[in-house]
């Protein structure tokens, strides 16, 4: 051959543009595979989103300083975007599975059965899920994305081209026509045919996107959404106290001194937002305890309830960061629920234990003795958001929320540090978290340009339980200044401060630092967020212009 044509020659015999058709046919299988999959995992009882059971196997085993990159990379937005990249790979997986099918379909199917076993195996792993179920739901997946690769298939190499057209031998001194593949040849595609295969293509992607939609609206979450929507608070025993009038200062752009619900930080391990049923669910208190029980939702109601002011944070929060908000919290208190089961000698950490497996753990010693520490019921005096745990979640003033606020809480165990660890703490995180003092400088906004002549530098700081007692602020080089602090609500909230500042043209570099109620001043030393959150000075970089 080469004596012919040259020894820089080579046959192509197949004709252009036919891959992207067969690497289409993979990626809508795998789209009608995970379409089939949402609606029959809506329907079989134990079972879940084959989707969803993958990504929280990967949150689960993801280690803990990629894990810790991500929440600083993409804060809330982390799950959306780990989902998003699951879709993406399992396009690009499906891509090559189709144009592997061209020729050797039966490879194609064992690479849709691998993605079968895998899905089966991630979903296995969420103590939500039942074998059976799972089982079923990976088996829909496999067989409806194999039907529908073998049907896409052959409506491509159905009637493959004859002497009507032909193909190319790349030569050195051009082409040359040679006879079209035989009839039959599955990489070739006939114009006809692609007709049909758009056709097919259409009506198979619009299926897959209803089932898949269907499989969620039946997941539950709208039902769940309408039973939280009839909830109503029941009224206070003892009712937060009331906000002081100068609590809120007047400043544009300073965090708002309860923050709302839509706009308050969410960061956990749920990949999907569990979807639980009041009317199932129960509260158990067990372990190291004289008498477990378990409570109903209404039970729960029923007890004597409070409020509390309580500021949250994250122990991802960088300095200066958005992960932390405070809410008027409403539930019962822990210590009422541990007294009625009567917590045992050597009992000496509270394990809370979330619908999705999520654990957390903290000292008894705080759950007994922490005014405020409770099993919340509503949030910004409504019903906690499905985003933030309801029914219940367990709010603790002064610790961070890995170790303490278990959301969507299924069970209160009393146990021992020896016993048991939190989902955290073998990832490479402390034990005990007390929430560092910090503080924030939320007006200017770092790289802004403001005019010249006297403008507002304010913000937030918080030390929870602790209170905060003085901040300062610093311009360039120049002395700490003592900024004007709101009035404190309690201990357990952020406090907003604000300071007069006269700036002046060029560049400036704004600092800000806290002492907290035990005379605390948080130190300039950077440290990272791991093992127990971060320290340091929160700056701002601001042009200023000339008026």
């Amino acid at each position: 051959m080469s004596r012919i044509f040259g020894g820089n020659e080579r046959m192509n015999l197949r004709p252009r543009g036919w891959r992207p058709y067969h690497a289409a046919t993979g990626v809508l299988a795998i789209a009608a595979g995970l379409g089939a999959s949402e609606l029959a995992a809506a329907l079989v009882p134990g079972a879940r989103s084959l989707v969803i059971g993958v990504g929280d196997a990967v949150i689960d085993l993801v280690p803990a300083p990629v894990e810790r990159a991500a929440i600083d990379l993409l804060g809330t937005a982390d799950k959306p975007f780990l989902l998003a990249n699951i879709l993406v790979i399992s396009a690009v997986v499906g891509a090559v599975l189709g144009i592997v099918a061209a020729r050797r379909p039966a490879v194609a199917l064992a690479g849709i059965a691998l993605l079968t076993v895998l899905g089966i195996a991630g979903e296995l792993t969420d103590p939500r899920s039942e074998a059976g179920g799972v089982v079923v739901v990976g088996l829909v997946y496999g067989i409806a994305a194999a039907a529908a690769l073998l049907g896409l298939r052959a409506i491509l190499v159905r009637g493959a081209r004859t002497s009507a057209e032909s193909v190319t031998l790349s030569r050195a001194d051009g082409p040359v026509a040679r006879p079209a593949p035989e009839p039959g040849d599955p990489t070739t595609v006939a114009v006809g045919n692609r007709r049909s295969f758009l056709k097919a293509a259409v009506v198979l992607s619009f299926s897959a996107g209803l089932a898949g939609l269907s499989g969620q609206f039946l997941a539950g979450r709208q039902r769940v959404e309408q039973l939280r929507s009839l909830v109503r608070l029941p009224k206070a025993a003892r009712a937060a106290a009331a906000v002081p009038a100068g609590a809120s200062l007047p400043v544009d752009g300073v965090s708002r001194l309860f923050t709302p619900n839509k706009a308050f930080y969410r960061i956990d391990t749920a990949l999907s937002v569990p979807n639980v049923d009041p009317q199932d669910w129960q509260l158990s208190v067990k372990g190291m305890v004289k008498r477990p029980f378990s409570l109903s939702y209404d039970e729960l109601m029923d007890m004597p309830q409070v409020q509390a002011d309580v500021t949250l944070a994250c122990v991802s929060n960088v300095v200066g960061g958005e992960l932390v908000g405070n809410a008027r919290w409403q539930g019962v208190l822990l210590r009422d629920l541990l007294d009625r089961a009567g917590v045992r000698g050597g009992s000496t950490q509270l394990i809370g234990r979330s619908v999705d497996g999520f654990t957390a753990g903290f000292p008894v010693s705080v759950a007994m003795n922490r005014e405020n520490a409770m099993v919340a019921v509503g949030m910004n005096g409504e019903p906690l958001p499905l985003a933030h745990g309801f029914p219940a979640r367990l709010v603790i003033p002064g610790l961070y929320g890995y170790v303490s606020a278990t959301k969507w809480l299924s069970s209160i165990e009393l146990t021992t540090w020896e016993a048991a660890s939190g989902y955290w703490i073998p990832r490479g995180w402390s034990r005990e978290a007390p929430i560092k003092t910090q503080s924030r400088i939320d007006v200017p906004k770092r790289g802004v340009k403001v005019a010249a002549g006297t403008r507002p530098i304010a913000g937030v700081a918080w030390a929870p339980t602790r209170g905060i007692e003085q901040v300062e602020v610093r311009v360039d080089d120049g002395p700490w200044e003592q900024a004007e602090l709101a009035d404190a609500i309690n201990d357990e909230c952020w406090r907003q401060w604000k300071h007069g500042w006269n700036a002046t043209p060029g560049n400036h570099t704004i600092t800000v630092r806290a002492t907290d109620g035990d005379g605390r001043t948080q130190t300039a030393k950077r440290q990272d967020v791991l093992p127990n959150g971060a320290t340091g000075h929160h700056t701002v970089l601001v042009e200023v212009q000339a008026a």
